[in-house]
């Protein structure tokens, strides 16, 4: 069920990439973000409420109020606005694919904040992983440093994945204590009026086109990846871990790169597959053998 969950949400995810990338030019990425958010959290207080209050549910302490308010700076505000700006200078396949070095990033800050050894494993993976990225954001490959092409939406969207795998350790942390729906609702509320007030500076400035277009999307972004996925994603997290789960969290470029080819027409090329290849695969190996615990689980007996 956890990696149901998980999958769930890294397909719900990456079609939230592809609609990102169409939308990128009638909307703004904070007012998108905030819009998405603005939904999310009225559902989330919905979902609070009717699962009634219960009595014994334990305090938020000033430890978890820290670990909340990380989730929401990360997760929440900084992260959904580097995505869809992104999108604004590079394709949804490039982004999905470079959304497959979650793992490394959630390895390294494992081993940071919850002392997890960094194993050979973690750092061929993550060496392998890096060499995709850099092949698959680089020019025509000469060499000459003004000859890679670096793409600032591709820097974009690294920066952005790497605030997600401190979100996931957040995360982890935050849900030892309290359920995913209370820890994803309350880090979302945090965020909210940082949303709203970046939002009402960037309207002033870039102003959304109002269309039918836009806002059927923003609904559906958020209810299915923010509340469903972000729920799903908590969850995932909390039965298995954050190094188990983002094992999985490499079926987003996939899923990314096959949305982006169907239906926004986006061309697969050769270096394209080559460096999403090196990129899944360098992340599938860290994620999966690059944590003691997950060989643990690995060799445990039905």
């Amino acid at each position: 069920m956890a990696y149901l969950l998980v999958n769930l949400s890294t397909l719900l995810w990456s079609s939230n990439v592809a609609l990102g990338r169409l939308l990128h030019s009638q909307i703004g990425p904070v007012t998108l973000s905030a819009a998405r958010f603005t939904l999310g959290a009225l559902l989330f207080a919905l979902l609070l409420r009717r699962t009634s209050p219960n009595p014994e549910r334990s305090p938020l302490t000033r430890r978890d109020l820290l670990l909340l308010a990380g989730m929401g700076l990360c997760g929440v505000f900084t992260f959904p606005i580097l995505l869809y700006l992104s999108l604004r200078y590079t394709t949804a396949t490039n982004v999905a694919l470079i959304n497959g070095t979650g793992p490394l990033f959630t390895l390294l800050f494992a081993a940071l904040f919850l002392s997890e050894r960094v194993s050979l494993a973690l750092g061929l993976g993550g060496l392998v992983s890096l060499a995709g990225v850099v092949f698959l954001i680089s020019g025509n490959g000469s060499g000459s440093v003004t000859e890679l092409g670096f793409n600032r939406g591709d820097g974009l969207a690294l920066l952005a994945v790497s605030l997600w795998g401190v979100y996931s350790i957040f995360g982890r942390l935050a849900t030892r204590n309290h359920s995913s729906l209370r820890v994803t609702a309350v880090s979302t509320w945090i965020a909210l009026p940082l949303l709203l007030v970046a939002a009402a500076l960037e309207w002033r400035v870039n102003p959304p086109q109002l269309t039918p277009q836009v806002f059927l999307s923003a609904i559906y972004i958020g209810v299915f990846p923010t509340v469903i996925a972000f729920l799903s994603w908590n969850e995932g997290v909390r039965r298995v871990g954050p190094n188990q789960a983002m094992a999985f969290y490499n079926t987003l470029p996939l899923f990314g790169a096959m949305l982006g080819y169907f239906f926004l027409g986006e061309v697969l090329t050769t270096k394209t597959l080559l460096g999403g290849l090196l990129v899944v695969g360098g992340g599938l190996l860290a994620a999966l053998y690059g944590s003691p615990s997950r060989q643990r689980v690995v060799r445990k007996p039905n």
